[in-house]
């Protein structure tokens, strides 16, 4: 009885969602590849070989780090959501594809979170955001 209406907290829910997964991701993944500069994005960027892609390292990596803190500001506002969350899913498919070679361990997290951004790409960002979706 309890538990069922919680329903009407669901908006609640995914802003709290949206809130934290993006402040949390920002400061333990985007931010400081951002700051990085020019070197941090060119070897961030070489993780797209695995992907077949062979060129512009540094802009892929600019593109990843952009991703993972503007993308992540944008999930927080619910601004730009399903692209946003595209773009994070795509980032962290690369991430995936790069550390698989390792085995399931070392890329779980990547693939937990790719999963969530994927997911709320069909979900949406809720009544409470900028899209009001």
């Amino acid at each position: 009885m309890i538990l069922t209406s919680l329903t009407k907290f669901r908006d609640w829910g995914l802003l709290f969602l949206r809130v934290a997964l993006g402040a949390f991701y920002i400061y333990a993944h985007g931010w400081h590849k951002l700051a990085g500069g020019v070197h941090a994005w060119h070897g961030l960027g070489s993780a797209v070989q695995y992907v077949g892609i062979h060129f512009a390292y540094t802009f892929w990596g600019l593109m990843a780090a952009l991703s993972e803190t503007l993308g992540c500001a944008l999930v927080i506002l619910g601004l730009l959501f399903r692209p946003a969350c595209m773009l994070l899913f795509i980032t962290l498919f690369v991430a995936i594809a790069m550390h698989l070679r390792t085995g399931l361990k070392g890329v779980s997290e990547a693939i937990e979170l790719a999963i969530l951004f994927f997911s709320l790409l069909f979900i949406g960002p809720g009544k409470y955001s900028v899209d009001r979706d």
